[in-house]
């Protein structure tokens, strides 16, 4: 199985249940995570070897986030750790017309404080055949965009190839700034997770209809490079009921999975993440394009029935769904 390096902030997550607001609950569940966190323990799912690398906080937290990902099979010997705190963020819960929101907790968290590489780039990415990294993680501090480009120039330099979510969170920085950092790290990327709102609000390509060849045309026009983008469509009906469908542009074509009624969602939280982790797993291993992005597309779909921020499901899971109408017990 191809070997897969992934680099970001772990979390901790504590959660309102639903129907309760921030500020009268008496309670909060407790979840690890993060986007690239969420990308690594799906293709760990479907059987790659994966490194998660990071800076967690020498406590409990810290240790319970490495136990997250290990109990996943994620690998975690660049796993730093120092004195410090966690990130973490809150999840107040939507229900009916009231859409879920967040707050973060993550200034000066142990990551968010790295100025420099603490590990040995050298070793780093030996023999690593993916480097999977998010908008997420520039957005901490200019230092870390710095950081994120040395990185990626490393993994290049090593030979491996290089995936970038743009992951946009108008929380972390602006859209100009991210606009920025983009045009600095896309010419290094091979597979790219970005969309119609991305290609608007921070490519520059002007808005042009619904239809989203039309955007990964334009996208590809400024980013030759990149092998392969993708993206989900989401109609949003409520909280608690969304259609999903997913984009794959591979080769100058265009593919679209079926679209899926999500009735109810348990955790939208990582959908995204599944859908990236369910992408590269299917470029990774050779899928044809269809099977490529019916299989994403479900992996996301999938990660909407559970709690927490991550994909719990293994490759034949995923493939069953996929080829599945039908919501029947197994027996």
């Amino acid at each position: 199985m191809p070997k897969v390096v992934c680099l970001g902030e772990i979390m901790l997550r504590l959660s309102a249940e639903a129907g309760v607001r921030l500020q009268q609950t008496q309670q909060l569940e407790v979840f690890y995570g993060g986007g690239e966190a969420n990308v690594a323990v799906s293709l760990a799912n479907y059987g790659h070897q994966v490194q998660f690398v990071s800076k967690v906080a020498e406590n409990g937290f810290g240790q319970a986030a490495e136990q997250h990902l290990r109990s996943y099979g994620v690998a975690t010997d660049y796993l730093l750790k120092a004195d410090g705190r966690l990130g973490t963020y809150f999840v107040e819960q939507g229900t009916s017309q009231r859409a879920t929101s967040v707050i973060y907790d993550r200034q000066d968290s142990v990551f968010a404080r790295m100025t420099e590489p603490e590990w040995e780039l050298a070793t780093l990415f030996n023999k690593t055949d993916l480097f999977h990294v998010s908008g997420i993680t520039p957005a901490l501090s200019p230092q870390w965009q710095t950081l994120t480009l040395e990185l990626i120039r490393a993994a290049k330099s090593a030979g491996c190839k290089v995936s970038f979510d743009c992951n946009y969170r108008q929380n972390l920085w602006s859209q100009s700034e991210a606009a920025n950092f983009l045009k600095k790290v896309l010419p290094l990327v091979d597979y790219c997770s970005a969309g119609k709102l991305d290609a608007i609000h921070l490519l520059g390509i002007p808005e042009a209809g619904t239809d989203i060849t039309y955007y990964y045309q334009k996208m590809q026009e400024l980013f030759p490079n990149i092998e392969a983008f993708y993206s989900t469509n989401r109609i949003v009906h409520s909280t608690c009921i969304n259609e999903l469908q997913g984009t794959l542009w591979l080769n100058g074509s265009c593919y679209t999975s079926k679209n899926h009624l999500i009735d109810p969602i348990i955790d939208r939280i990582g959908g995204g993440d599944a859908f990236s982790g369910g992408t590269l797993h299917g470029l990774l291993k050779g899928f044809s394009p269809e099977e490529v992005i019916e299989f994403a597309t479900a992996a996301a779909v999938l990660k909407h029935s559970v709690k927490g921020d991550c994909n719990q499901f293994n490759e034949s899971e995923v493939l069953q769904f996929s080829k599945s109408n039908s919501a029947a017990i197994k027996r």
